[in-house]
């Protein structure tokens, strides 16, 4: 599993760049919304697509500290998700991150609003921060696309509308985790190589493994679900099988949902390794994804 150490340091690295963000990109905005908005993105979270960011610029010979900035912008379009994920229109959940999520805190409407506003902050975020990295305009570009494309319909918004509509077998189930899941993940590798200049073969790697490491994380949470209790879980266990959902330890079993799982892990590290990146703290990184207890 993933050293304690590391993972305390490059998480703290991470809320710190956070923190950053949020002091600077709300700076004037009305507190009706940005009261929601950083209650939404103190909650107590693992920060791991920030940390896959930095440690895939770091394997790639990256050195500066203002890669956390690209990892501020991609946890905050991934806690815009969760936010919109907890609504009663969607997930219906009361509990996130050990807390009240935002609807219960704020309203559904104004968490509605300040999720859809998040969008816009991560962008802006992620531009101060390819600025502070000095990185040239074509890069910067990619790294937007990159983002948005997660973030979009080919990503996170169409795994959502997919999971809204109900997977009914485990090649539906494996597209709604790749695009819900994989998307952002992917795009915290590529931005990380995308930062370190790689060459595109490299990126392209460092997206497959985000892709694949992010089903192996799904397929684990689906597994977390069953197994942990809500005191450990920071959010309600046991809901998926409550609302008869398809999950993959509903369709396999909890112990063939974990083979799964380490089998995903497992193939990402086969990408990253065939683009030559031998890397033991981002190789600890993709075992922790399927080892976590919450």
């Amino acid at each position: 599993m993933t050293s304690p150490t590391l993972l305390a340091v490059e998480r703290s690295a991470a809320d710190a760049a956070l923190q950053e963000a949020t002091r600077t990109l709300l700076d004037g905005v009305p507190s009706i919304l940005a009261d929601p908005i950083r209650y939404a993105l103190a909650g107590d979270g693992k920060r791991l697509r920030p940390i896959l960011c930095a440690a895939s610029f770091r394997a790639l010979g990256g050195t500066s500290e203002a890669i956390h900035g690209v990892g501020a912008a991609i946890e905050i379009i991934h806690t815009y998700s969760l936010v919109h994920d907890d609504l009663p229109c969607m997930d219906d959940d009361d509990l996130r991150r050990g807390r009240p999520t935002a609807h219960r805190a704020f309203g559904v409407a104004t968490a509605t609003v300040a999720g859809a506003y998040m969008i816009p902050l991560a962008v802006r975020q992620l531009l101060r921060a390819v600025d502070a990295l000095g990185l040239p305009p074509d890069t910067r570009s990619a790294m937007v696309h990159e983002l948005t494309d997660a973030a979009g319909a080919a990503g996170m918004v169409g795994g959502q509308w997919l999971d809204l509509a109900g997977a009914e077998h485990l090649d539906a189930l494996t597209d709604t985790h790749r695009r819900k899941t994989g998307a952002l993940m992917a795009a915290a590798m590529a931005l990380g190589a995308h930062a370190a200049l790689a060459p595109g073969t490299v990126v392209d790697a460092f997206r497959l493994a985000g892709l694949r490491l992010g089903l192996a994380f799904q397929i684990h949470d689906d597994v977390l679900d069953e197994t942990a209790s809500a005191d450990v879980l920071g959010k309600t266990a046991g809901k998926d099988r409550a609302n008869e959902r398809v999950t993959y330890t509903a369709l396999l079993g909890v112990e063939e949902a974990r083979s799964r799982a380490a089998d995903a892990a497992a193939s990402a590290r086969e990408a990253l390794a065939s683009a030559g990146v031998e890397d033991s703290g981002l190789f600890d990184l993709l075992a922790f994804a399927v080892k976590r207890d919450r």
